[in-house]
């Protein structure tokens, strides 16, 4: 019920009941027989007559009357403004004490309807939505907290391994030109892999602002494809694991995209193929597919697979399907979520499709880039700005 309505009734309680009620009082005394008297045979509707008897009664009757109506009226107008007006007030009073110390979970409703129910819905809003980012917050922290730790992890076994390597050096274990090379070749490569984890968790920090640099530009995806094939190979190649790359787009299909962090898109998930690899001959396919207005990528590998239960979060941040397991490979657990926000921020769409014990395909697509004419020219320095601000208001 709205403040208005109340008002009204309000007024019609302290007003208009006790008029009605003492006009009736007054008529009741006035037909009273007084003491000995016989009563009328009909009521009497004459006004005079009526004052009379009410003073020969005395009108002490008519005004005990009157204050007692006039105290029953307040005492119910009191009780009634109390429960519906008052009471509420003070129950969101202590609601809004109850969030200024912090308890999230003081809930209010009411059946009612008006500006008291609109009240206690827009508190319900506003505590939910502490709520959530209260819970948002404990999230992010707790991410953090996991992500140092995993940092930690991963910066000290390649740490340990340059160290003891460099030991060696110093103190003459590696005596042949063979072992030199060696312990030096390995030092560089731990050194390698620190450096693509300071890279992984500086990107991390840029995303977790929403300031990823993005430089777009129109890319040919045949000679990009053979390039990355080309420098990926060489690496799996040296870890024995085998390499099948097919490309079915024709060869002047472009795309706009940024060719840097489109690599890391392709580097992140090779490598996550590469870590939980447990086949003694592992295999990567990398395809590239037509489908009419768009390239899908395919990189499907031959490892362990992922289960059915943990497929649809892979992509979210920090999530590894088995935290011992991981524990045991290293990873900081943001590597596919970097890929899915690469992918995104281009206009494109990935997921993954993985039996267990066969193995894992990641699946993303691009759009491709065409040339219009007439009344339709896109120029592609004009969509490389429009993917500029794309990326910088994300």
């Amino acid at each position: 019920m709205t403040f208005r309505k109340k008002l009204i009734i309000a007024f019609s309680i302290v007003i208009v009941i006790p008029v009605l009620l003492n006009v009736v009082a007054f008529w009741v005394l006035g037909n009273l027989p007084a003491m000995g008297e016989q009563p009328s045979d009909g009521l009497i509707t004459d006004y005079d007559t009526l004052f009379r008897n009410v003073a020969a009664r005395g009108w002490t009757v008519l005004v005990i009357v009157l204050v007692f109506v006039l105290g029953i009226t307040a005492l119910f107008l009191t009780r009634w403004l109390w429960s519906s007006i008052l009471h509420p007030i003070q129950e969101l009073d202590v609601a809004m004490n109850a969030i200024r110390d912090g308890n999230l979970d003081y809930r209010l409703s009411t059946e009612e309807e008006g500006e008291i129910a609109e009240l206690y819905r827009n508190y319900e809003d506003m505590r939910l939505r502490l709520k959530e980012s209260a819970e948002e917050k404990l999230e992010k922290e707790r991410q953090s907290r996991e992500l140092i730790s995993n940092i930690t992890h991963d910066l000290k076994t390649p740490m340990t391994t340059i160290k003891g390597y460099a030991e060696g050096l110093l103190d003459g274990v590696a005596n042949t030109p063979e072992k030199q090379e060696k312990y030096l070749r390995t030092i560089y490569n731990k050194a390698n892999d620190m450096d693509k984890l300071i890279n992984e968790l500086t990107l991390y920090s840029q995303i977790d602002s929403e300031r990823i640099p993005y430089n777009f530009h129109r890319i040919n995806v045949a000679e990009y494809f053979g390039d990355c094939i080309e420098e990926i190979g060489m690496d799996l190649e040296s870890r024995g694991i085998q390499l099948n790359y097919s490309n079915l787009v024709s060869p002047d299909t472009v795309i706009i995209a940024d060719p840097e962090q489109l690599k890391r898109v392709i580097n992140n998930i090779v490598s996550n193929s590469v870590k939980y690899m447990d086949k003694p001959k592992g295999r990567i396919d990398i395809r590239i597919l037509d489908e009419q207005d768009s390239i899908r990528v395919e990189i499907e590998d031959n490892g362990k697979g992922i289960a059915a239960r943990d497929l649809p979060n892979i992509f979210d941040r920090f999530y590894r399907t088995d935290s011992s397991r991981s524990s045991a490979t290293g990873g900081s657990g943001i590597g596919l979520s970097i890929v899915r926000k690469i992918v995104e921020d281009h206009g494109g769409y990935i997921w993954a499709t993985s039996h267990e014990g066969e193995g894992t395909c990641i699946h993303f697509v691009f759009r491709k880039y065409r040339e219009k004419t007439g009344d339709e020219v896109v120029d592609a320095d004009e969509q490389q700005e429009q993917k500029e601000q794309k990326g910088r208001r994300k």
